[in-house]
């Protein structure tokens, strides 16, 4: 057989045939993206394989890519320390809604693809990543919303300014005493605060305060303060999945995902090579010019990520589901496809990451380990309108603006007061007024 392989190889004409063959399936196949190219709406074939329809999107309608090297992100000695240390003891409950034995660190570090839960797994240790384990404090963020013409840039409807963003956390803790839990007779997994808003001038004061808990049975408690009727409204679970003030966020996709893991079915659609921005050059984050302004145009690398979908249990739920991009390493979702009830894709929530030990290059505050600093964008690609989140916006005085796992004011410099009294309805209104 073999050697009546090599005589029909060298026949001169089948070989020239072979060889025609061979270049025109080169030909047609698309070019591998490397380090360097700029990939635009004329060249995206390169990266058809490595984007989801929303990025694809995001691409066609004039954001652009700088590609650069792939950079390892590293977790915190204090996180890496804590897996090892609890390794192997994490459980799931029997209907997959609660960890049990859960100490620090990633409750799952060894992932396997064809465990039965391994959506479930990979959804929780998304919940417990390294990027945040004890309190975070985000200070004067811009938030413009507008309509989108992709010809020209963004006339914002509105252009928020947002005093803080705080959260705490209550469970998993490995920076700030106490350790590695605050006492917890509620069993809070975190709380968090968004107020006040500072501008524009007819929502100047309003706030949320939300309270997420260990207990899938119990749902959150939120609450929407609105100094014009002078109150603090409570908001149902179902309506986090809703946008607020003709903007175009909801709560639920804060960081890529915010809803209690257990009010969702996961299923894993697969583990691939994506791009993601994970070490942004720019601080503030850069738009993107013209009418691609809806989007940051900056470095994004090859990563490898979970892709998974979420369909959730709540009823009149404004998503019919969700696709999380995870990156395998940082844990972050990077990007998450939101489906309408009708099953076509609706929004884009679009995260752009910078890795790094400092906020801006001069910043105050020089971290011990590497954290992720993050602006975004969610996009309404039906109603052709976005709303840009910029952490910092170019007029915020302070220019480090983020604090990560800093602790109330006495326990160090450039603390960023998260205690629990901050977390309450009357701090709410204060800040209100």
């Amino acid at each position: 057989m073999r050697a009546r392989h090599l005589r029909q190889c060298s026949n001169p004409l089948l070989s020239f045939l072979l060889f025609m063959t061979a270049l025109c399936a080169a030909s047609v196949a698309p070019a591998e993206v490397q380090p360097g190219d700029v990939i635009t709406k004329a060249n995206m074939d390169k990266i058809k394989d490595l984007v989801g329809p929303g990025i694809a999107w995001c691409v066609e309608h004039g954001m652009t890519m700088t590609i650069i090297p792939t950079k390892k992100v590293e977790w915190p000695r204090a996180y890496r320390e804590a897996t090892e240390a609890h390794r192997g003891q994490v459980r799931l409950s029997a209907d997959g809604t609660t960890l049990e034995n859960y100490v620090a660190g990633m409750p799952f570090p060894d992932i396997d693809v064809n465990d039965p839960n391994v959506a479930n797994k990979i959804m929780w240790n998304y919940q417990y990543k390294p990027t945040i384990t004890d309190d975070v404090l985000m200070r004067d963020f811009q938030v413009p919303s507008g309509p989108l013409t992709y010809t020209a840039p963004m006339v914002p409807e509105r252009e928020f300014m947002i005093g803080d963003l705080r959260r705490l956390y209550y469970n998993g803790r490995l920076f700030v005493d106490p350790k590695p839990s605050l006492p917890n007779p509620e069993e809070v997994r975190y709380k968090e605060i968004l107020s006040p808003i500072v501008t524009p001038f007819d929502m100047k004061g309003v706030g949320q305060f939300s309270i997420r808990y260990l207990s899938a049975a119990r749902q959150d408690d939120t609450w929407l303060y609105i100094p014009a009727v002078r109150r603090a409204r409570r908001m149902s679970t179902t309506q986090r999945s809703d946008s607020l003030f003709g903007q175009d966020t909801d709560a639920d996709s804060y960081w890529g995902y915010s809803g209690h893991i257990a009010w969702s079915s996961w299923k894993l659609l697969g583990v691939k090579d994506v791009l993601a921005v994970m070490h942004r050059e720019h601080f503030p984050a850069k738009r993107c010019p013209g009418g691609a302004d809806f989007a940051f145009c900056d470095n994004w690398e090859k990563r490898r990520a979970y892709v998974i979908e979420g369909i959730s249990k709540l009823p009149q739920y404004a998503y019919s589901k969700r696709v999380l991009y995870i990156d395998t390493e940082s844990w972050a979702v990077f990007a998450s496809e939101n489906y309408d009830r009708r099953g076509e894709l609706w929004k884009l929530w679009l995260e752009y990451y910078s890795f790094r030990k400092q906020a801006p290059p001069n910043g105050k505050i020089v971290y011990d380990d590497e954290m992720g600093f993050v602006s975004g964008t969610m996009i309404d690609m039906q109603g052709n309108h976005a709303t840009i989140i910029w952490i910092p916006g170019p007029a915020s005085p302070d220019p480090d603006t983020w604090y990560f796992n800093r602790g109330p004011k006495a326990t160090s410099p450039y603390a960023s007061g998260n205690v629990d009294d901050v977390f309450r309805v009357p701090h709410l209104i204060e800040t209100g007024h």
